[in-house]
């Protein structure tokens, strides 16, 4: 039960900020920079299948193992999150005429803060429900 309790709330938390993250800020952002590119509308199962992957790589790699011995969260998370969000960024900025550079910086350091809140608030949730 610990387990499940940890994947949804981490995946509430982490899909609420996001989402008000990329209708405040990254979709503005994305569409001053790349706009005619940007889908419309966004597509949902590729969105979905990351969230749920990403969610679950998390779990694995730092999240369940803080639930289970006391391993630290936050530097894990946000390390994974900065690589993670920086691969594709910085991939993106590397290979694409019109990727900006204040994309790549906005949106690795979202994923890297984003990616440690996240862990280290499912942790936190899974504790409390688990006593």
């Amino acid at each position: 039960m610990p387990l499940a309790i940890l994947y949804i709330s981490t995946t509430i938390v982490f899909l609420v900020l996001d989402g008000i993250m990329l209708a405040l800020v990254m979709k503005p952002l994305f569409t001053r920079h790349i706009g005619p590119l940007m889908a419309d509308p966004m597509r949902a199962a590729p969105a979905a299948a990351f969230y749920a992957a990403y969610v679950a790589g998390l779990l694995y790699l730092v999240s369940w193992p803080a639930v289970k011995t006391g391993a630290p969260v936050l530097i894990p998370a946000l390390v994974l999150g900065l690589m993670a969000y920086g691969t594709y960024e910085f991939t993106s900025l590397a290979i694409m005429k019109d990727w900006h550079p204040m994309m790549t910086a906005v949106d690795t350091t979202w994923g890297g803060v984003l990616t440690a809140f996240s862990a280290w608030a499912g942790v936190a949730i899974t504790r409390w429900f688990s006593g």
